[in-house]
């Protein structure tokens, strides 16, 4: 296809467009292999993108509704993705050093492992967002959303986290005195390590939050032991207890019930089954079960997911 040349020297590549008119690629990569895979995704609006370990360094996809996409592995320093939607896309090992992602969507997006050193994430939503073993240390995430997002081993020394948000959210991250957390609020469960002097201690509970209000930040943060969690196992259709068609989980944050179910998705994720059920709109039934038989379930999930079992 023709790519024809906007004002200013800048690729625009628009193809088919979607519905919402945002499948553009307003500049190229330098990879050739990269250039070819961008130039037939924009060409069919019903594709998914498929970039894993490809080199889109420097790529501008501002805008661009990338939803689902497997990009595993991609580099993507120094990228321009301004408001681009990763609802979802799978971002494993990911490089996006340096790149600007100011009020990216990655709701559910798996990042794990994934490097955003020096990356701009203000005002970017990770809803949910799954961070094992991330390095986002100098990154910038002022006023992101991280409601629900699952920070574990995530690296945030240097990061600014100015006016962002949690809502019980995994906050077992790595931070140092450099690391900017004014206006930092929500809730959170612990514990994060703190480093100075390049040793390195644990501080969770009610010192954790002291530590974050010292410098600014409104954190209550969640202890563990008090969840009041309730389990319950979704039963009939040839369902019994010991092999549930699901589970779910309530949990009551300051009096209000928060429900959850796991799903293939192999995290807790919200749901509205049991308030459904309360007003008889559904007519799957469900037992309550205990913690132990819960976490079996995650765990054979987990191995069908995963090609285990």
């Amino acid at each position: 296809m023709q790519v024809p040349r906007a004002k200013g020297g800048v690729i625009g590549l628009s193809g088919n467009r979607d519905a919402g008119g945002r499948r553009i690629v307003r500049a190229l990569p330098k990879d050739a292999e990269a250039v070819a895979v961008l130039r037939e995704w924009a060409e069919q609006p019903d594709s998914l993108l498929g970039v894993a370990g490809l080199d889109l360094t420097g790529a501008d996809l501002s805008g661009a509704d990338v939803g689902g996409g497997m990009l595993a592995e991609a580099v993507l320093r120094d990228a321009v993705l301004v408001g681009t939607d990763f609802y979802r896309c799978h971002m494993e090992g990911a490089v996006l050093d340096g790149a600007d992602l100011t009020g990216a969507g990655l709701v559910k997006a798996t990042l794990d492992e994934a490097s955003l050193r020096r990356a701009t994430l203000d005002g970017a939503d990770l809803g949910s967002a799954e961070l094992y073993g991330a390095d986002a240390r100098g990154a910038s995430l002022r006023g992101a959303r991280l409601d629900g997002a699952s920070l574990i081993d995530t690296l945030f020394q240097g990061a600014d986290l100015s006016d962002a948000s949690l809502r019980e959210t995994s906050f077992k991250v790595v931070v140092d005195e450099h690391t900017v957390v004014r206006g930092l609020s929500g809730t959170a469960y612990g514990p994060m390590v703190v480093e100075s002097g390049g040793r390195r201690r644990e501080v969770g509970g009610r010192a954790l939050e002291l530590w974050l209000a010292g410098r600014g930040a409104d954190v209550r943060v969640i202890d563990p032991g008090s969840r009041g969690l309730t389990y319950y196992a979704k039963i009939g259709d040839g369902h019994a207890r010991s092999n549930p068609r699901g589970v779910v989980r309530r949990r009551f944050l300051d009096g209000v019930a928060h429900d959850e179910a796991f799903t293939r998705n192999l995290c807790w994720e919200p749901t509205e089954y049991l308030r459904l059920h309360e007003l008889g709109h559904n007519d799957i039934d469900h037992v309550e079960i205990s913690e132990r038989e819960a976490d079996a379930f995650v765990v054979a999930v987990t191995a069908v997911v995963r090609g285990w079992g």
